[in-house]
């Protein structure tokens, strides 16, 4: 059996008086793509957010067999867990080429990318190199994101809503991308609103509904349980 990369626990998150995360449990393994599905609002996000560090929360998250309980996100990150967030956390003013660099980490002695492949998956971030990333269309801007993470030589990388409000072509080259990713021996954690993307490049995928899992199962799993689909993600 293929090593559990990423363990999360009973995980509790609040907002306020507001209880988002209600024991949550979930793993990926290693090289693993999988999908975290559920409409918007049901705790998608910010169950990345408290993997990352970004929120309080309550459980325990173990990566590659350590607990990161109580380290800051810069810590998590040094571990190899890569996060893309959802708004394209880009800097406006400095060029591709400058976001890109910014992945690397000072004491990075090897990694799996390079610059290189990243103009290979992507030849449109090579065209506008010198151009000030703030002039980048949107499906431009979550590609220099997600190269920028890659550049960092994760073990596992958390995609947060990646092909919202992108053209179908640049989604199909996201799809692809991931698949790349996970043959390098990635592990990926996914969440995503298109079902037909989820179904096609996951191993497994799981359902969430008011902050908690409802489902948990391979694609085929869910393409024969209409009445999850119904009830949690069809609107």
């Amino acid at each position: 059996m293929t090593e559990i990369m990423l363990r999360v626990s009973d995980l509790n998150a609040y907002y306020g008086k507001s209880h988002v995360l209600q024991g949550v449990d979930l793993h990926v393994r290693s090289g693993e793509i999988v999908s975290l599905l559920g409409r918007n609002g049901v705790g998608r996000s910010t169950t990345v957010k408290a993997i990352m560090g970004q929120v309080e929360h309550t459980g325990e998250i173990n990566f590659q067999n350590q607990s990161l309980s109580g380290l800051q996100s810069h810590e998590i990150a040094r571990k190899g867990l890569g996060y893309v967030p959802e708004n394209r956390d880009i800097f406006p003013t400095l060029t591709v080429r400058q976001n890109l660099l910014l992945g690397l980490k000072s004491d990075q002695k090897e990694s799996r990318w390079s610059e290189e492949d990243m103009y290979d998956l992507f030849p449109r971030l090579k065209e506008r190199l010198h151009a000030p990333a703030g002039v980048l269309s949107g499906g431009e801007q979550q590609m220099l994101t997600l190269c920028r993470t890659l550049l960092g030589n994760p073990e596992l990388v958390m995609i947060d809503e990646p092909t919202e409000g992108l053209a179908p072509k640049i989604v199909e080259q996201m799809a692809t991308l991931f698949e790349e990713i996970s043959k390098r021996g990635v592990s990926i954690l996914l969440v995503e609103q298109k079902l037909t993307i989820a179904l096609r490049i996951s191993q497994r995928l799981y359902v969430m509904g008011h902050g908690q899992i409802v489902f948990e199962g391979s694609p085929s799993d869910l393409q024969a349980d209409e009445s999850i689909r119904k009830e949690w993600l069809e609107v």
